[in-house]
């Protein structure tokens, strides 16, 4: 059986620690043998397996806020995490934070013990707290990568949002134009083919469509499904996801919305862990993997190895291409004037802005593009289907 110990060593240092034992009293006769006070001993418990999932911001958010508001108030992160097992909602996290607490008594350090659990904490998350324990100010920095956190989320939200409404107008206009040409059209061939006669170019077409629509309707949405699957195993390799990210930041209209949240994202978390403390390599190497695009991870990556080399960090970033003149020269001023987070907060804020311009304008555009879509391909094919029924008419008439 597995027992947690506590116990002091000669110069009365505190030892913590678990042992195997068939009982508390082998546990103790054990630790005397190596010379030490034995404090408590306790069975050890049983660690909660946890589900792979993972936790959502919004949940990690509360829970940083939480945790440094008890820390702030004089509450050991002991008793503080405790408090916090006891009344987290999400069931997940509840149990991640219980461990997090058994491996913290078992002598693990904050930062390690949140490592183990990468499903819910970030590297974002762990460089920070280590950051926060290494400066005895982990209330500040909790609350830091709190806000950081959020202002993260309602970007993402605000993008969202925006871009919901074209989505659902172009699904229905793809869902029509389907029902149309596959239950619509097929009722007015089988008419047409009782009156006979030679109809006109625009209706054999919209049938013929139709024909073809209806009878290799399966064998088309298999080779979506297979197209949608290859596509997925080529983005996950290395060079598929490189070029798949430098197509996304070439991409009209699109490409520069995809920029601009890139370069928000980019300055806003490297100016939280330059402000926590984070080293500058190490911070550059967090804000590449999080970054969530290859290009910019690439760019940042040469500008680790830059500044390694001696260079500052605007030069590297500037010759990579990827960062505007205005977000680089912004950067050396304050490197210069050792006013960096401040330089890169504005950034962040100014391209924020900027994304929420961008989502505006694109809904702008594609609201108009989707109507003229729905009027020319719905129009047409009810006009398609009409023109035989007008001949009709002018013959009887005439």
């Amino acid at each position: 059986m597995l027992y947690r110990y506590i116990a002091k060593d000669r110069s009365g240092k505190d030892v913590s620690g678990t042992i195997e034992a068939g009982n508390e009293e082998g546990v103790v006769s054990n630790l005397h043998k190596r010379g030490l006070v034995v404090v408590s001993v306790n069975k050890e418990k049983k660690k909660i397996k946890i589900r792979s999932k993972k936790v959502k911001s919004e949940d990690i958010v509360i829970f940083s806020r939480q945790l440094a508001t008890m820390i702030d108030a004089g509450i050991p992160l002991m008793q503080a995490l405790h408090i916090l097992g006891e009344q987290i909602e999400n069931k997940n996290l509840q149990n991640i934070v219980i461990n997090v607490r058994q491996d913290i008594e078992a002598g693990v350090s904050l930062p390690d013990a949140l490592a183990r659990h990468p499903g819910a904490f970030s590297e974002l998350f762990i460089n920070m707290a280590r950051a926060g324990e290494a400066s005895g100010l982990l209330n500040d920095i909790l609350e830091r990568l709190a806000a950081y956190l959020e202002k993260s989320a309602a970007l993402m939200r605000r993008i969202r949002s925006g871009l919901v409404y074209p989505a659902v107008v172009v699904s229905m206009a793809i869902l029509i134009t389907a029902v149309l040409l596959l239950k619509v059209v097929p009722t007015f061939k089988s008419i047409f083919d009782i009156l006979g006669g030679d109809l006109p170019l625009p209706t054999k077409i919209l049938i013929g469509i139709s024909d073809i629509l209806r009878h290799y309707f399966l064998l088309m949405v298999g080779v979506l499904v297979l197209g949608g699957f290859l596509f997925k195993k080529y983005i996950s390799t290395e060079k598929g996801r490189y070029n798949f990210d430098k197509r996304l930041l070439q991409l009209p209209i699109f490409g520069d919305l995809f920029r601009k949240v890139a370069i928000a994202k980019f300055s806003r978390t490297f100016s939280t862990l330059v402000k926590s403390g984070v080293q500058i390599l190490n911070a550059l190497d967090i804000v590449g993997k999080t970054s969530g695009n290859r290009i910019i991870e690439e760019a940042v990556s040469n500008c680790r190895q830059a500044i390694r080399e001696g260079e500052p960090i605007a030069n590297p970033l500037a010759n990579s291409g990827v960062f505007p003149p205005m977000v680089t020269r912004m950067i050396s001023v304050g490197e210069k004037t050792g006013q960096l987070e401040n330089m890169l907060s504005k950034i962040a804020e100014f391209y924020e802005e900027q994304v929420d311009a961008a989502v505006a304008g694109l809904i702008s555009i594609i609201e108009p593009l989707v109507i003229a879509f729905l009027g020319i391909i719905i129009g047409g094919i009810v006009i398609s289907l009409f023109l035989p029924i007008f001949k009709i008419t002018q013959l009887v008439s005439g």
